[in-house]
């Protein structure tokens, strides 16, 4: 009977831990050319779909990029991402899928929808908004081998209990501090920033006055595309955030910016 309840015990172990998420996945893989459209990277689709995703903690690269030995070894270490259309006549409708090397999908996101008539406009605030979800923007990698260990755990349980709580106590103990972000960019503070007025948007300069940035407006406010960097600043809170690559890397810095 002892060995009937264990049974059901490790096979349900295994249906719990055998869900994959997002959070499983490290490397985001993006088409260059989605279905719905005629071009390769048309109106900047594909890569603003990978801008997004390493904004939100992902690795992601193109499909026709020099992809990670771990991904060339192993595809399934990643996640395939496209855009699927659901446009109506007045408004542009897309929603954002991940699918694994099996190709189940393993997340479809809510529609994102733009009434803008310029397409390039339109696409990128659809996909923009497709991407307003907790579970990307809430993304926090969790390897996958962490999940197979704890599994082990369970089919290795001893006999004797008093030993079974003592290595469930020890293992919390260690996990506990897994729960950090090292993955994520370093946040630096940085001095004030000040704002001159110029074409299409500001020029941030520090007290010397040295410039640091010169920043263009979007659509949406508080929001603007860092000039000659692959990059954006936008505003969460009381601070003023940047966000860019420099040697492939990406950078996060935090300013206090007076308009």
């Amino acid at each position: 009977m002892k060995k009937i309840i264990f049974l059901g015990f490790v096979i349900s172990s295994f249906s719990i831990f055998g869900q994959q998420t997002v959070n499983n996945y490290k490397y985001v893989v993006v088409a260059n050319k989605f279905d719905f459209l005629k071009k390769v990277d048309q109106y900047k689709t594909s890569s603003l779909t990978k801008f997004l995703f390493n904004k939100y903690g992902f690795t992601s690269f193109l499909n026709t990029e020099d992809l990670p030995q771990e991904i060339r070894d192993n595809r399934c270490s990643s996640l395939f991402a496209t855009i699927k259309d659901a446009s109506s006549m007045l408004t542009t409708k897309v929603h954002l899928v991940l699918k694994d090397c099996n190709d189940k999908v393993i997340y479809e996101s809510p529609i994102g929808k733009s009434k803008e008539k310029d397409y390039q406009k339109s696409f990128h605030e659809a996909i923009r908004n497709a991407f307003k979800n907790p579970i990307i923007n809430n993304y926090t990698f969790e390897p996958q081998n962490s999940v197979k260990k704890a599994i082990v755990n369970v089919a290795e349980t001893p006999k004797v209990l008093p030993k079974v709580n003592k290595v469930i106590a020890e293992k919390k103990v260690v996990n506990t501090p897994i729960i950090t972000k090292a993955e994520k960019p370093a946040t630096v503070i940085t001095n004030v920033l000040y704002a001159q007025a110029i074409e299409n948007g500001f020029q941030l300069v520090d007290t010397t006055p040295k410039l640091i940035f010169k920043v263009l407006k979007t659509k949406q406010e508080n929001l603007f595309i860092i000039e000659n960097k692959n990059g954006i600043l936008y505003k969460m809170n009381a601070k003023w955030i940047a966000e860019f690559y420099e040697n492939n890397v990406l950078v996060q810095k935090e300013y206090q910016v007076k308009f």
